[in-house]
């Protein structure tokens, strides 16, 4: 493969080929699922889907990539979903990694802040890549997987929906043919053709402002950090943000206000003005790419539709402060696609589908409320609320509460599922934010060949986490959760020992004893899966093949997990009556 420091990805054209359905005379053959839009939400649901073994076909109206820096703000659980996916490494290699940021009153530092305090994270709070980059990676990554079918220069053009799939109409260069689908996922944009055709809409607000784009490519001091301002100096009564990209391209966006001639600003002789006020009369740079955007907070109702599934900006809009919309897309790919292996390899309900939807559109809420409130405070629409606005940030440099307040942008965090009909509810107490519901937490550990991290020892199965060394378990307790396991097949469950010391000769014995590596061990090298976890010896997990918790338990009781994996796979539990193991 070429190397990615050669390939401006930016340039590729992909060529369109026939496929199979347009033989003719062929009849047109039922696939699991077709992907509509080749962009970062439909690439990963592609090869997310393609490593849990189905079959994909990926159609995408273009033959590029993006242009432009668009999405760039790639928070700490993408990079998480990414690295689970094999591609985050060329990513971050990439990237520039950040954790603080600095907010601005005029010319006056008003606080800093830290994305990521602690120690023991694989990953950074964000990294900043241009999303063409992003595309390009994940299409390379999509390429090596033989189960997935890209085509370009496919468009839908009509849906029509049977009892056992749906069919598209599909324009090529050489005519239209028809793809079947058990599943549709559309991840077709904020425009969704596909919404559009279903006679669908997105309901919310769209706000009157308007913000000018500059990727700036120069040499600069300015460190690795979000800088954000408001009514600088160099841009009164309006405000700015800079953030550092590869390859010494830095995006800055100014706010316009809605008056603005959206085709005017983004001319060479209005932008390179407004730079120059930042960065100085002498400052040398180029201008890399320029745009205008408006932008809404809205949602789609219902996220599913019968076999056709929204995700990314077809199912959800919010504003770019606080980097929430292509973070949510990856992770609304990421609760589909598990889902969808389940119950097309036959070990699920059809009903475990609709928790896509009631996940996700709780998520896609909780990010339109901080999307929205970073906006009403960024752009505030009365003079009360103005004043309201310059009050804290005066306040902030030197009062805590009024930090707290300070909102350029509440920068994204993944969802706690709460309430979902997946999770498990707590039958004793524990601490800390790993609940049902929640992303499990990364920590530094260590197994047979050295040193690693506990979210790469999960991958995307159902992993039962136990806090103690595997021969510490009892062994009635460890042939419950082998002969659990085993009933799991063909995507068995996996058990992960989490041990304070490095494995012994007797948990290799007993881990060996279960063959095909169905358990493992690792160290908890620094102590802090545990604490993160609110664990003791006999605290058990169970994790979602998303990473998220399911259920948690203070000791092992194979019944209890038996009951809480089939409430994870949408199947009424089985009541059982007996307590927790000792």
């Amino acid at each position: 493969m070429t190397s990615s420091q050669n390939i401006d990805y930016q340039q590729l054209r992909f060529t369109y080929r026939p496929c199979p359905e347009q033989t003719p005379g062929m009849a047109a053959p039922l696939h699991p699922v077709v992907v509509v839009g080749a962009g970062p939400v439909g690439l990963t649901t592609a090869i997310d889907l393609a490593r849990q073994g189905i079959a994909v076909v990926l159609v995408d109206d273009d033959d590029t990539l993006s242009t432009g820096s668009r999405a760039i703000c790639f928070a700490k659980r993408t990079l998480d979903i990414f690295d689970r996916l094999g591609c985050a490494d060329r990513m971050v290699d990439k990237g520039v990694g950040w954790n603080r940021g600095k907010v601005f009153l005029r010319d006056q530092a008003v606080y800093e802040f830290d994305l990521l305090p602690e120690e023991g994270h694989a990953r950074p709070a964000f990294i900043n890549l241009q999303q063409y980059y992003v595309e390009g990676y994940l299409l390379e990554q999509a390429q090596s997987l033989p189960n997935i079918e890209i085509r370009w220069k496919n468009k839908v053009s009509v849906i029509t929906h049977h009892a056992d799939h749906d069919a598209l109409l599909v324009d090529t260069p050489d005519g239209p043919y028809t793809l079947k689908a058990r599943y549709v996922v559309a991840a077709d944009g904020s425009r969704s053709p596909l919404r559009r055709m279903m006679g669908l809409e997105s309901q919310g607000h769209t706000f009157r402002d308007r913000f000018l784009i500059a990727d700036v490519k120069m040499d600069a001091p300015f460190p690795a950090e979000r800088w954000f301002w408001f009514d600088p100096p160099f841009h009164p009564n309006q405000s700015v943000l800079l953030h550092r990209q590869p390859d010494n391209v830095w995006r800055i966006d100014f706010q316009l206000g809605w008056d603005a001639d959206p085709v005017l600003e983004k001319t060479p002789e209005r932008v390179i003005p407004r730079v120059q006020a930042l960065l100085g009369k002498e400052a040398q740079f180029s201008l890399e790419w320029v745009s205008v955007y408006t932008f809404s907070c809205v949602r789609m109702e219902r996220f599913r539709h019968g076999r056709v599934f929204f995700v990314g900006d077809a199912a959800h809009c919010v504003s770019p402060f606080g980097a929430r919309g292509a973070n949510s897309g990856i992770q609304d790919a990421e609760n589909l696609a598990w889902k969808l292996a389940s119950v097309l390899q036959g070990k699920a309900p059809e009903g475990l589908l609709d928790t896509y939807a009631s996940e996700r559109e709780y998520a896609a809420d909780e990010n339109l409320l901080n999307s929205t409130r970073s906006t009403d405070f960024i752009t505030p629409k009365s003079r009360v609320s103005r004043q309201f606005r310059d009050a804290v940030l005066e306040l902030a440099r030197e009062h805590g509460f009024a930090r707290r307040l300070v909102n350029s942008g509440r920068l994204s965090l993944p969802a706690t599922l709460h309430g979902s009909a997946l999770n498990t509810e707590d039958r004793e107490s524990f601490a800390g934010q790993m609940c049902p519901g929640a992303p499990c937490v990364d920590a530094p550990v260590a197994d047979a060949a050295g040193a690693t991290w506990l979210l790469r020892q999960l991958g995307d199965r159902f992993v039962v986490m136990v806090f103690g060394a595997a021969a510490a378990l009892p062994q009635q307790q460890f042939s419950a959760l082998l002969e659990l396991g085993q009933r799991m097949l063909p995507r068995p469950l996996h058990l992960l020992f989490i041990s304070d010391a490095p494995a012994t000769a007797q948990d290799t014995e007993r881990l060996a004893s279960i063959g095909g590596g169905l358990a493992t061990q690792v160290q908890d090298s620094a102590g802090l899966a545990e604490q993160r976890h609110d664990a003791r010896p006999g605290s058990c997990y169970l994790i979602r093949p998303d990473q998220h918790v399911s259920a948690r338990w203070r000791s092992v009781d194979a019944g209890l997990i038996a009951d809480a994996l089939r409430r994870a796979h949408g199947q009424e539990p089985v009541l059982q009556p007996q307590r927790n193991a000792a």
